[in-house]
């Protein structure tokens, strides 16, 4: 139902821990904190790898010596390490919140701001469910790894390597077989990384893509239902389920494997090592005490060795994911301020040049407008026409930088629009798009649009200039009346004249349409088209046209054929001198061309 293309992955070899490092930027500024919520848990750990070895001069000391006073002391010691180990954990936990929810805050801001940065050629590459996903489930997936996975990865390293420091000074021998144990999980786990990673990358793509047909099918329905397609994409919608879900199922038997071959060793270790240990106590060159502590350090572990597959998926999840951010944030932002702005003239006249304009699309094999020459005078309003996928729209989204010319330059007032910084250009420059686009919340707040500045009398003088004040002041609650999502409560005209009152709230010193009214019945038009000649008044203006009504407000006409600029006249002198303008004119509109053809 798109008509973007799919962006392909890029295939990156960057390891999960090299993914991940990416991120240091966004917890910078806690990292104090997220050092003390490690060592926060490095010392519970610690309290907890002490238990054993009090344990172990208990039953060697006062258990042996019959001593239960110093037994009493020794048993409120290992109370009170048991409280502290608690009480670093629960210090964990509040330390680390606050920064990994800055930390997600940050992520999303980020990628909002560089979205909104990136040129219109990148959005016309990209399904607009791919960006959703990345920045709402992959987000939260990279945030789960350092609130949770990171923590317990490091704090569980750490107490594997000290429990085994604690085993080779009880005895050396106990220490290798629990390394000899271990070396499975290490192999294990070096297998696991990438296709887990892999796998994890796949499932967010095609979680991506399952977001687009949503957001398709949620935007379309009126379509689906008018055409009876519901079951259809039903259908489809179905097919990419089980694609994702057999992905996923592919992931948990991954992630299976691992957990099967790592939860049986903990068990394996235990009871090697208190194989191994009774023996050596049977011989005398290990205590009961050292024993029974060695057997509690093994126990201990139980915990880190099994959670090492968990950890390990989430640490892959939120690389992959990670790897689908960066590969968004890493898009260079080709459209920019220019590093020694010029500024427009005050007054603005509005005078409009494109001098040798070419533009060729990233990739193609020949431009798609070719040294075009076109001028508009100061208060003139011109209309531009051109058979479809001439380049009209496009030349329009040039005027404004939503688009960068690869040849040639365009002037306003002499100034060249690349030395202009894009908020003063686009303040200067208003835009009306063929599809009137509006927000959620209210007909003030769409013709507003976030600027504050902008006093409710300047609203209210749009939607009279736009036409659109008696419509508005019938709604409930008139310019505070909510509009909807995508504004569909109204209708086309309604919305197109909101699109003009919001273009011409700033007073804009030129004035760009595009083909305002392809999309409206005849009574519709005639509303919309009076609301323009009110707009047009003194204002410099570039309209793209396709209908004669629309032509016809417009004192001058450009044809835009092969690329090119081909003629540039009135409307009855181009009917007189120009074929293809008479054979676009009389397949538009064939009711009004005879009328305009009759008076030529």
């Amino acid at each position: 139902m798109s008509s973007k293309t799919q962006v392909p992955e890029r295939n990156e070899s960057r390891s999960a821990a090299a993914t991940l490092y990416r991120l240091i930027p966004f917890v910078k500024p806690d990292i104090l904190l997220v050092g003390l919520a490690l060592l926060s848990a490095t010392a519970a750990t610690l309290c907890g790898l002490l238990i054993p070895l009090v344990i172990q001069w208990i039953i060697d000391g006062p258990v042996a010596r019959g001593d239960l006073l110093e037994l009493l002391w020794a048993s409120v010691g290992i109370l009170l390490l048991g409280a502290l180990e608690a009480l670093f954990f629960l210090g964990r936990h509040r330390l680390v919140i606050g920064p990994s929810a800055r930390m997600e805050s940050r992520m999303r801001s980020a990628l909002f701001d560089h979205l909104q940065r990136l040129p219109l050629i990148f959005h016309d590459r990209w399904h607009s469910g791919q960006l959703l996903s990345r920045a709402v489930s992959d987000i939260s997936t990279i945030v789960r790894f350092p609130r949770y996975a990171l923590v317990y990865l490091v704090v569980n390293s750490f107490t594997i390597a000290a429990s085994l420091v604690v085993l080779c000074w009880m005895s050396p021998l106990l220490g290798l077989v629990f390394a000899v144990i271990s070396v499975p999980v290490a192999i294990g786990s070096t297998l696991f990384e990438s296709r887990y990673k892999a796998q994890s990358l796949r499932a967010q793509n095609q979680l991506g893509d399952l977001t687009t047909q949503v957001e398709e099918s949620v935007l379309g329905i009126r379509v689906l239902k008018a055409f009876g397609r519901s079951a259809q994409a039903t259908a489809a919608f179905r097919r990419q389920a089980e694609l994702l879900r057999n992905t996923e199922i592919g992931k948990v038997r991954l992630l299976g494997v691992l957990t099967a071959t790592i939860v049986g060793l903990p068990e394996i270790a235990l009871g090697a090592v208190l194989a191994v240990g009774g023996f050596l106590a049977a011989q005398g060159t290990l205590s009961a005490g050292e024993l029974v502590a060695a057997v509690a350090v093994v126990a201990y572990l139980q915990w880190p060795l099994e959670s090492i597959g968990y950890l390990l998926a989430e640490a892959n999840s939120a690389a992959a994911a990670a790897q689908r951010y960066f590969q968004l944030l890493d898009a260079p932002v080709t459209i920019v301020d220019p590093p020694r702005p010029q500024h427009l003239p005050t007054p603005l006249r509005g005078h409009l040049r494109l001098e040798k304009v070419s533009f060729r699309f990233p990739g193609a094999a020949e431009d798609l407008l070719t040294e075009v020459d076109l001028e508009i005078r100061p208060g003139e309003t011109l209309a531009l026409v051109g058979a479809a996928g001439s380049g009209k729209s496009l030349l329009v989204g040039l005027i404004t930088r939503l688009y960068d010319v690869t040849g040639g330059r365009i002037t306003l007032d002499g100034v060249d629009i690349t030395q202009v910084p894009l908020a003063e250009l686009r303040e200067a420059v208003a835009t009306v798009f063929e599809d009137p686009v509006l927000f959620s919340g209210s007909v003030a707040d769409n013709v507003r649009l976030d600027r504050e500045q902008l006093t409710d009398e300047q609203v209210d003088e749009a939607l009279r200039v736009a036409n659109a004040d008696s419509f508005v002041a019938a709604m409930p609650s008139g310019a505070r009346t909510e509009v909807g999502e995508q504004g569909f409560s109204l209708s086309g005209g309604q919305r197109q004249r909101l699109a003009l009152a919001r273009a011409v709230v700033g007073r804009p010193s030129l004035l760009v349409m595009d083909d305002p009214l392809s999309a409206l019945d005849v009574h519709t038009e005639a509303e919309v088209e009076a609301a323009l000649r009110q707009v047009l008044r003194g204002t410099t203006a570039l309209i793209v046209a396709h209908r004669p009504s629309t032509v016809q407000l417009a004192s001058r006409v450009a044809l835009l054929s092969g690329g090119r600029i081909t003629a540039v006249g009135s409307h009855h002198e181009l009917l007189r001198t120009s074929p293809e303008y008479w054979a676009l004119m009389s397949s538009s509109d064939e009711q009004t061309f005879q009328t305009e053809a009759a008076t030529s």
